[in-house]
């Protein structure tokens, strides 16, 4: 087990410099009644051991508190069930920063009821963190939390037109591009259809891997067809319907892909009509059910994003820009991952 060097403190730095503790106060905060000597011994001292305050030991000391937020879908989405755990977990490990955090469940898919719990959070919380939907009543509730002093960091899915601080999530057009070239290799050189079910085209991550997918196969997989966009919300049972039909109306469906929630149904579907290991099968985030599929050959890929880093990314962001830290760019960018049954985790 490998040992981590222990971060020096101002006792360190007093027992180097052979001064009081108070002394090395004084010095460190900047207050008067230390002679030039002496300063410069301390100065020397913190210098040569490297000492950095402990933020959270600095708020503690001066009684700084924060309040979080994070707003998550209400519903039974897997992924969304799996960031919530992994929010909660967060939610722990910031106590230990002197922060307070809270998660409420919201739907999502209804601006008015997202922005209405958006406003209540005015005059609550320092930082939100939200699973954003990019509707103009939306946008203005966003704003008027900044406005009104509040950190805002959205989730999973942006609002880029708010005056939001950060987005932590992926790059949602990279992975509808992704997701096209996978389903355009996979097909070959079979012509036909594809089927496109999305939660909610108002949600930005959906409308922009949409905006990928269609990039990408109208440009280099010409013999493949998308048909319109339909939205299952999320649900499995709807997604279920709209993937019988599409199955059912369209005899030369060669592919479908899930840019949003709901795979369970679409699963059932294509098993229940005889067509799992014909249509080839794309979707998002790797769940439980998601893995089962890939095992069975239902599913053929899946394009994942990592609820952990996302749920600890937006921790460390909104406790970076609350508490005026530098934050590290590179550890905040959230990867896009993709999975065949062959190399699942």
């Amino acid at each position: 087990m490998i040992e981590h060097p222990r971060r020096p403190t101002l006792v360190d730095v007093a027992e180097h410099a052979k001064v009081s503790l108070a002394t090395v106060d004084r010095v460190f905060n900047r207050r008067p009644g230390v002679s030039a000597r002496t300063v410069e011994r301390v100065e020397r001292a913190l210098a040569k051991l490297g000492y950095r305050p402990d933020p959270a030991a600095v708020r503690l000391a001066r009684g700084i508190h924060f309040n979080f937020c994070f707003v998550l879908p209400t519903g039974s989405n897997s992924f969304m069930s799996e960031l919530a755990k992994q929010v909660e977990q967060s939610i722990a490990w910031l106590q230990d920063q002197n922060v307070t955090g809270e998660l409420i469940r919201v739907d999502v898919f209804d601006p008015q009821v997202l922005a209405e719990a958006l406003r209540g959070l005015v005059g609550r919380c320092h930082g939100v963190a939200v699973v954003a939907l990019d509707h103009p009543v939306v946008r203005d509730a966003v704003d008027e939390l900044v406005r009104s002093g509040i950190h805002v960091v959205t989730l999973v899915s942006d609002i880029p037109g708010s005056k939001r601080h950060r987005f932590i999530g992926i790059d949602n057009s990279a992975a509808g591009r992704t997701a096209a070239t996978l389903m355009g290799r996979f097909i070959g050189p079979r012509t036909g259809k594809i089927g496109l079910i999305a939660g909610s085209l108002i949600l930005r991550d959906h409308a922009e891997r949409l905006f990928g997918f269609q990039q990408v196969i109208g440009s280099e997989f010409l013999a493949l067809a998308p048909l319109p966009p339909l939205q299952g919300h999320d649900s499995a049972r709807q997604c279920r319907l709209l993937a019988e039909k599409l199955l059912r109306d369209h005899k030369d469906l060669v592919g479908i892909y899930s840019i949003g929630a709901g795979n369970r149904g679409i699963a059932d579907a294509l098993v229940e009509l005889g067509r799992a290991h014909d249509v080839v099968f794309i979707g998002h985030e790797l769940t439980e059910f998601s893995r089962r599929y890939l095992i069975q050959g239902i599913m053929d890929a899946v394009i994942n994003q990592d609820p952990g880093h996302e749920a600890r990314s937006a921790s460390r962001v909104l406790l970076a820009q609350c508490s005026g830290q530098q934050m590290i760019v590179d550890q905040e960018r959230i990867r896009i991952d993709i999975f065949l049954r062959d190399n699942l985790p």
